[in-house]
């Protein structure tokens, strides 16, 4: 009798279990955002107005407000300056798990930016980037707009779009 129920238990629990995957499985949600409109053709920065605008050849498709280096005026040129630079780059590198939820990089620096610093016998610094707050910047921007440490932040809800959106070699210029 015992035998017999324990069998009639494990039969019982099969078909729960079967039941249970047969239900479809819910949709996995996308990891990332996805853009499927004009090509960003350049990203343009203006710093004193902290605002930093996608472009697709002459039209603005997105701007945002942007928090800069914790020494936003004039050009970053060496390492710990706390500056952001001013110039010409690209967007050359993705990293999604960085620090700061989502992060985009800039070219800085380049020849010219290393050759400066060399001239001092000081490091021109790097890891420049576009990010989002992540848990860290949530502490830092809401009490000091200006946080980072050379890099151009937004919210992680702007870093998301503007992750998906940007492609490498697009070029960035950053306005004083």
């Amino acid at each position: 009798m015992f035998r017999a129920d324990r069998r009639h238990f494990s039969m019982m629990m099969l078909a729960a279990l079967a039941g249970c995957s047969s239900k479809p499985a819910p949709a996995p949600r996308p990891q990332f955002k996805t853009y499927s409109g004009p090509p960003v053709t350049q990203v343009v920065v203006n710093k004193g107005q902290r605002r930093m605008h996608l472009v697709s050849n002459r039209s603005v498709l997105k701007s945002y407000d942007v928090g800069l280096g914790n020494q936003p005026a004039g050009h970053k040129q060496f390492e710990g300056d706390g500056k952001t630079p001013e110039g010409l780059y690209f967007i050359d590198r993705f990293n999604p798990r960085s620090r700061y939820h989502l992060s985009v990089g800039v070219s800085y620096p380049n020849e010219h930016d290393r050759a400066y610093a060399a001239a001092f016998m000081r490091e021109p610094g790097g890891d420049i980037f576009i990010h989002g707050r992540g848990p860290e910047g949530n502490k830092f921007a809401p009490k000091n707009r200006d946080w980072t440490a050379g890099c151009i932040a937004v919210t992680d809800e702007e870093i998301e779009e503007v992750f998906a959106m940007l492609q490498p070699g697009v070029p960035i210029m950053i306005y004083a």
